[in-house]
């Protein structure tokens, strides 16, 4: 597993803790920089994400909101849409990263930490999001 992808595996548990313990993500990500509770510290990028997510909250909300046929957030699985979250900032707002790779990871999260229902639902909701992405940005 690559630097870039564990740091948005780590993003993903940043943001996940968060909802679930009612704490602002980007706090906690600042939180765990300074004062880390594994040997490894976190990659700037974790923390470039998860704050980048959190500047973006409603436009991402938004737009998965929009774009998930059927499906509010809230009965989204967490790791879900903690996925889609950090998926939806790398497509729409991140410079560095293709919307590919970002779909393509998002994808392989969800494989690895989801339900089997869940790598087809973020492939497809994300890639709605990139279609769309012009109107959105």
């Amino acid at each position: 597993m690559g630097a870039r992808t564990k740091a948005r595996k780590r993003a993903i548990d940043l943001l996940f803790e968060a909802e679930s313990r009612g704490l602002n993500a980007g706090d906690l990500a600042r939180e765990r920089a300074e004062t880390p509770v594994t040997e490894a510290p976190l990659n700037p990028y974790t923390i470039t994400a998860v704050e980048g997510v959190v500047g973006r909250w409603s436009d991402i909300n938004d737009a998965l909101t929009t774009y998930s046929q059927g499906w509010s957030l809230d009965r989204m699985p967490d790791v879900d849409r903690a996925i889609l979250r950090l998926g939806a900032w790398e497509v729409l707002y991140s410079q560095d990263v293709p919307d590919e790779v970002a779909v393509s990871e998002a994808v392989v999260l969800a494989t690895e930490l989801s339900t089997d229902e869940s790598p087809r639902f973020i492939n497809g909701l994300l890639a709605r999001i990139v279609e769309v992405k012009p109107t959105l940005v």
